[in-house]
């Protein structure tokens, strides 16, 4: 097994690298989404999220659940290609799967220290907000950068 793969666990696996880290005195810092078609929008982001905190988890919808979100054409790359994509970035340190529309299961499990979103959504209003601040832990948004998104990628290719 590679050293990107390794960072891709299981949810039992996820919540034990959690509660270790976080008994180590680590900050965790957890945020989600679909990252289909890796871009420097996603890459900005996950890199200021990592500087909130000590370690970075990545809760990454499965195919299914983006298809039920995005549409039946969605996604354009697997949960395999984009959980290795995202686990080979340096500052990612775990990767879990999860297959609902919201990690709000995964998030009542790992309690992470710290929740992230993009600032296109208000604090009060990020799925687990309120367990995580139950357990001291804080909220956070990133401002995203300008004109990235896989929806404009996705454009941009069907128009060239």
């Amino acid at each position: 097994m590679s050293d990107t793969s390794a960072k891709i666990v299981s949810t039992q696996k996820s919540i034990e690298e959690v509660q270790n880290w976080k008994k180590s005195g680590l900050k965790v810092v957890f945020t989600n989404g679909c990252f289909d078609i890796l871009h420097l929008g996603h890459v900005d982001y996950l890199e200021k999220a990592s500087k909130l905190g000590d370690k970075l988890v990545v809760g990454l919808n499965t195919d299914a659940s983006v298809s039920r979100i995005k549409g039946p054409t969605r996604p354009i790359t697997d949960q395999i290609s984009r959980s290795r994509v995202m686990a080979a970035l340096a500052f990612v340190d775990l990767v879990v799967f999860f297959d609902n529309e919201t990690p709000l299961e995964l998030i009542s499990q790992l309690i992470p220290s710290v929740l992230v979103k993009g600032n296109d959504y208000l604090a009060e209003n990020i799925v687990g907000a309120n367990i995580v601040k139950q357990h001291n832990g804080s909220v956070k948004t990133i401002e995203l950068v300008s004109g990235y998104s896989t929806s404009a990628v996705v454009n941009k290719i069907k128009t060239t």
